[in-house]
């Protein structure tokens, strides 16, 4: 009998952990495992749980929801915390994702994401750091990252491998628009009026 050993992720304090995939995640779902309502992202091997959402993180979410759906181009399509597989061993959910018409969801990449929309109260730190270089490594066209306690959005435009070329800081009443114009063309929201 071959002793194969399972793929392992190096923790911050030195020791391994089992590491994932997501072929792995959707077995363990199928055979209840894991239940199909557990709110939880796969970042490179490793399952993070998501904190519950709070009132102000709703709030925004809903608002941004509302006026971007009456800017949405009908060749585009909008996901609201939809899973969006970034790797074999990547999945996330950002709150809000704008994506083209045609892709069945299980195939959109990185690259397909026009917009993606990050709602952060208590994981600021994780949205502007790993889970921002994840989403410029796999080509996410641009990322927000908004503040929730603040009302400030970080616009990351330009992903690279190595990370994002411009992130520029929106206060809350700067208009937030899309720099990417085939996305939202016409959009714009000052969140310090939610």
């Amino acid at each position: 009998m071959t002793n194969m050993r399972a793929n392992v992720t190096r923790a911050a304090e030195g020791f391994d952990r089992r590491s994932f995939t997501i072929a792995e995640i959707l077995r363990m779902q199928d055979a209840g495992i894991i239940s199909e309502d557990e709110n939880f992202e796969l970042i490179e091997g490793e399952i993070v749980p998501l904190q519950a959402k709070t009132h102000v993180h709703e709030l925004i979410k809903s608002a941004l929801t509302i006026g971007i759906v009456r800017a949405l181009p009908d060749k585009l399509w909008f996901g609201v915390a939809t899973t969006i597989y970034l790797s074999a061993n990547t999945f996330v959910e950002p709150d809000l994702a704008i994506y083209p018409k045609g892709i069945k969801l299980e195939e959109v990449k990185g690259s397909d994401i026009l917009l993606a929309i990050e709602v952060a109260l208590t994981s600021l730190a994780y949205d502007r750091g790993l889970k921002a270089r994840l989403y410029a490594r796999h080509g996410v066209n641009e990322l927000w990252v908004i503040d929730a306690g603040r009302r400030c959005t970080f616009v990351h435009s330009g992903p690279g491998p190595q990370g994002w070329r411009s992130v520029v800081e929106l206060g809350p009443n700067d208009a937030l628009a899309s720099t990417v114009s085939t996305a939202l063309p016409g959009f714009s929201m000052r969140l310090g009026s939610i």
